[in-house]
């Protein structure tokens, strides 16, 4: 009887495994919320998990799955609300000032964190616990080192680092919390209840058979206790410890910033004519508007979103007017970087494709040179999709956001390689924007500046990162490099677009 028990048990571990799998594989396809290495990281561990249960072993040997801790992972990573999740099932390394300085950390090299992801818009690491409460000891144990430690080291660990440093930390207990603990995370470290709603099941696992679908797992998480911490306070010492200690690294970072901007300024003009296959002169000639299209349509589908967004009450000609302080009060931000706007004024996703389309292959190549290709694929990508309905989902009701150096690279690309009808909805985009200083978040500038990482983009990103606002872009390249290191970092990926001289 007790090995008929076993077997069954194993089973199920196993369908659960399967189950979990299956999940994983379908965990935001197509999306920017979960990269593909976080994905195989996942992978990798259910598949090991259900290669230990399919080995035979001997039955008096205790059966321990972690397959329960997966699902709760995986659950999470379903909730609508995580966004931007670079790192799953791996660990933060300490840096040595800060295993010197803390006492929980002297022994350790790194900490296990579950997931590093975004939650409302800042970056947060989440730790989950798939343990029946009634094992989760306070202090150390003869099974287990104790919740009190693990969260000390965990937090030493969030104060150590800077590109990775999280605004809270997010302690997930799948099974609930016994009243007496949850006590003791509010007394030692003011741990508080997060007021957000995660659904009661995960989602539906579903097998095949004969035809039909069947339920095959929906566990519950009604009990799931759900506890948030900032890094940044010590209730103990009462006092907030929060890491600036980096003056040295700040001052040298806005003096690269400065000269960045400068050097931007210099090239700009021959840069993006190289790039968009044109001379400067040619530029030069394309950029006056006749006074014939003066009066433009601007595009039902372009008006409509530019109505549907949050205007803008500040004059944007001087930026020190927009007073951006006045944006940690908005709840609903969009920062934009130069791809997205060019996106949302050319001519190919305001009504263009047919225009071009009709245009004979000869005199497109001759306009867009080696890039006749790549504005052929967008002409078709627009047909098959056309991109303001994207725009117009995500926008609706939002404050739209650009910094000075996006501002500034925008409106020298417009002028010199947009038509009269780009030039205009270019300006009435640029109207009902904020502009913002150059603001960038310390932990985007702590990243390495390298090709793949290059200082323009930290600036861009780091500031749609400072005001907590997701980056609306279609450079996917550079996502991908700040998700190599293991950064967290809220961005909604678009497909480009090129301004046409439309």
């Amino acid at each position: 009887m007790e090995e008929q028990r076993r077997v069954a048990q194993v089973e199920a571990a196993k369908q659960r495994c399967s189950s979990v799998i299956g999940a994983i594989q379908q965990l935001s396809r197509g999306s920017t919320n979960i990269t593909d290495s976080c994905r195989r990281t996942l992978l990798k561990s259910a598949r090991a998990e259900l290669s230990f249960l399919s080995r035979p072993f001997p039955s008096s040997t205790p059966l321990s799955v972690n397959v329960g801790h997966l699902e709760a992972v995986v659950y999470i990573l379903q909730q609508p609300f995580i966004t931007g999740v670079s790192r799953v099932c791996k660990s933060i390394p300490l840096v040595p000032s800060a295993r010197s300085n803390e006492h929980c950390c002297s022994s350790l090299k790194d900490i296990h964190v579950d997931i590093v992801c975004t939650l409302n818009r800042k970056p947060v690491w989440i730790i989950v616990s798939d343990r029946n409460p009634k094992y989760i000891s306070w202090n150390r144990c003869h099974r287990s080192k104790g919740l009190k430690l693990r969260v000390e080291q965990v937090l030493a660990a969030a104060r150590s680092t800077l590109s990775l440093r999280p605004s809270s930390v997010i302690l997930f207990f799948a099974n609930g919390l016994d009243n007496h603990v949850r006590k003791k995370l509010w007394d030692n470290f003011a741990a508080s209840e997060i007021g957000l709603q995660f659904s009661v099941f995960s989602s539906v696992a579903l097998e095949e058979t004969e035809g039909d679908w069947i339920n095959v797992i929906a566990r519950s998480y009604k009990d799931a206790c759900v506890l948030e911490i900032d890094p940044a306070v010590d209730k103990e010492v009462g006092s907030n410890t929060s890491c600036n200690g980096h003056g040295s690294s700040a001052d040298s970072s806005q003096l690269e910033l400065s000269v960045a901007k400068a050097e931007t300024q210099v090239h700009l003009l021959e840069e993006n004519a190289k790039k968009l296959g044109l001379s400067v002169q040619e530029a030069e000639i394309r950029s006056e508007p006749s006074k014939e299209n003066a009066d433009t349509n601007l595009g039902d589908t372009f008006c409509s979103i530019v109505m549907g967004m949050k205007q803008n009450s500040f004059n944007n000609r001087n930026s020190e007017s927009t007073e951006p302080e006045n944006l940690s009060c908005e709840g609903n931000l969009v920062n934009f970087d130069t791809t997205a706007l060019i996106a949302f004024v050319s001519g190919i996703s305001n009504g263009g494709t047919k225009k071009l389309l009709a245009t004979p292959e000869s005199e497109l190549r001759q306009r867009f040179k080696g890039n006749y290709d790549f504005v052929l694929g967008q002409v078709m990508s627009e047909l098959e999709s056309p991109i303001h309905v994207q725009f117009g989902k995500i926008l609706y009701g939002k404050t739209g956001i650009i910094c000075e150096s996006v501002n500034t690279e925008f409106k020298e690309l417009v002028l010199m390689c947009g038509g009269p009808n780009e030039k205009l909805r270019a300006e009435k985009l640029i109207n009902c924007l904020r502009v913002v200083p150059d603001t960038p978040s310390e932990r985007m500038m702590s990243l390495p500046t390298t090709r793949k990482l290059a200082l323009k983009n930290k600036i861009v990103f780091g500031t749609g990162d400072h005001w907590h606002a997701p980056t609306l872009t279609a450079n996917m390249a550079f996502v991908r490099a700040v998700s190599q290191t293991g950064m967290s970092l809220y961005t909604i990926e678009h497909r480009p677009r090129a301004l046409t001289g439309d």
